[in-house]
This record gives structure tokens, sequence and C-alpha cells, in this order.
């Protein structure tokens, strides 16, 4: 049972992280673009599985495009992505130069990692929440003792509080790497 608190906490803290990486900051990161879908072929396709994404220098972003016929597509979907970036496009690559953020920017993408992590949050609560929850059922039906109860339950709870800091831990990074000029 433990175990499986803990893949699914650390799942989604996980998860978190995969968000915040997609977040913009100063330095080009291919992560960036990885949320981003365009049209292609008559459906939504991630960026990665139409060319190779690569980083040229620290501020840009270069994806050699497999099939020329997408440019445009993948142009329009990087322009009404919220990363703020205008492609350039040259011959079949397409840059991404990443501009530098403007303070009010900043705070913007802060407020919005603040907000993943509280969703984060609330889900490792949801977690233990529903945890909890299997283990007074458990012992209704008396296949446990109310020590073995309180035990599972300040199990449960170590393992949120633990899962709570490690997302705390990962923000104030994120929010570090946000403000580095």
């Amino acid at each position: 049972m433990m175990t499986d608190l803990e893949n699914k906490m650390n799942s989604a803290v996980s998860h978190l992280e995969k968000e915040l990486n997609s977040l913009r900051t100063s330095r080009a990161n291919p992560a960036m673009v990885d949320n981003i879908f365009a049209d292609s072929y008559g459906s939504k396709t991630p960026l990665n599985q139409l060319g190779n994404i690569s980083v040229q220098d620290a501020s840009t972003i270069t994806i050699q495009v497999w099939d020329t016929s997408l440019i445009k597509s993948i142009e329009n979907a990087i322009s009404e992505s919220n990363l703020g970036i205008n492609p350039q496009t040259d011959g079949q690559i397409i840059r991404l130069p990443i501009p530098k953020l403007s303070e009010e920017r900043r705070k913007e993408i802060i407020k919005i990692a603040s907000e993943l992590a509280e969703n984060a949050k609330v889900t490792i609560r949801n977690i233990r929440r529903d945890f909890i929850d299997s283990s007074k059922n458990e012992k209704k039906i008396s296949n446990i003792s109310e020590d073995d109860l309180k035990r599972n339950i300040n199990e449960i709870q170590k393992t949120t509080d633990n899962n709570i800091e490690k997302i705390d831990k990962i923000l104030e990074a994120k929010k570090i790497d946000i403000l580095k000029v």
C-alpha cells in the first residue's frame, strides 16, 4: 500500500517538473516546446515528432523540420502558444530566438509556476485523503487494528509532507531560474 502511495505521489511531482520545464525562462530549453502541437496531416502532433529540436546557443532553439510542407503549420502553432516567441524560418530550419524576459513577464511566469505547484499539492492531498479513507475502510471491515490504522495514517501523512516539501523546493528552484537575468 505504501509503495502505491509513493508511486502516485512521485508521479504527481514528476508531472509538475515536466510542466515547469515547459515554462519559458531566459535560457533556451527544448522542453519549452514539449506542449506545442501542430496540425499535421489532419491531426495535432507534438513538435518533437515533426523535426529535430535542439538548442543552438543559450538564447536560440532550432527545429529542423523533416517535412517542409508543415513549416507554416509549425510556425502557427508556436505563434499561438503562450511562449511569446516569433519563429524565424530559414529553409527547413525554424529558429526560435528566446528574448530576455521583462520584469512583468517574469512575475507572470512565477505566478503560473506557483499555480502549477499548488495544483500538484492539491493532487498530493487528494491522494492522501484516498489512502486514509482506504485505511479507515480496512479498519471497518476489521482487516487492521486501531494501532495499525494510526500507524498507516502517520505513514501516509509523513509521505505527504515529504512530497509537499519536494514541490516547494522544485518551485523555489524554478523561481530562482526565472529571476536569473
